[in-house]
């Protein structure tokens, strides 16, 4: 008995030390985006139609002629092996055709800039069937040392397309630390801007 005992303690430590940590963000305060790739690529605004969930969603029109990526998710302390899923559901009513959105992200190994750039992290490749709201998930795994992972909304795929976001769920694992726009606006922050805030 004390046997089954100890092998209960030992699975129960495991699971504990495998845990992740869960945010959600449905764009219902005054925030929109942490930043944005090319510097003003884009207007990120709140808007209250169309809405997925609750009253308000993320407004993205695309200005730049190269494919401008709104960073909605920050997420640092990461390890070789760890998962990263990102999920949120994006509108258009524009079957074929743009504006389309794509759920992308680039590894960033700089916990004090969300604008630090590792390379690219890809994302899923379908731009969804244009037909109003349909929900979009991606998994990334960490690789070669990187330990920061910026998720994207991009738009596609001509100046003056507007997408819209709503509904987005991080999980991560335990030990990272999840930053959306409504836990702490980081545009152009340093690290002393960031340990500022707390």
């Amino acid at each position: 008995m004390r046997f089954v005992f100890v092998v209960l303690l030992l699975l129960m430590a495991t699971q504990m030390a495998s845990a992740d940590i869960t945010e959600t963000y449905g764009w219902e305060g005054t925030e929109t985006i942490l930043s944005m790739y090319p510097v003003d690529g884009l207007i990120a605004t709140i808007d209250t139609d169309p809405v997925h969930g609750g009253s308000q969603s993320l407004r993205l029109e695309r200005l730049s002629s190269s494919t401008p990526q709104g960073y909605v998710a920050w997420i640092v302390g990461l390890s070789d092996g760890d998962e990263v899923t990102c999920s949120f559901w994006r509108y258009d009513d524009t079957p074929g055709v743009a504006p389309s959105c794509r759920i992308w992200a680039h590894w960033n190994d700089d916990p004090g800039d969300v604008n630090g750039h590792a390379g690219s992290a890809s994302g899923n490749t379908d731009y969804g069937e244009g037909l109003g709201w349909d929900e979009v998930s991606w998994t990334w795994t960490v690789v070669e040392g990187h330990t920061g992972l910026v998720i994207e909304a991009r738009v596609y795929s001509n100046p003056g397309d507007i997408i819209w976001v709503d509904d987005m769920t991080v999980i991560a694992p335990d030990g990272a630390t999840i930053w959306t726009p409504g836990n702490l606006a980081l545009q152009n922050s340093t690290w002393a801007d960031i340990k500022a805030a707390f």
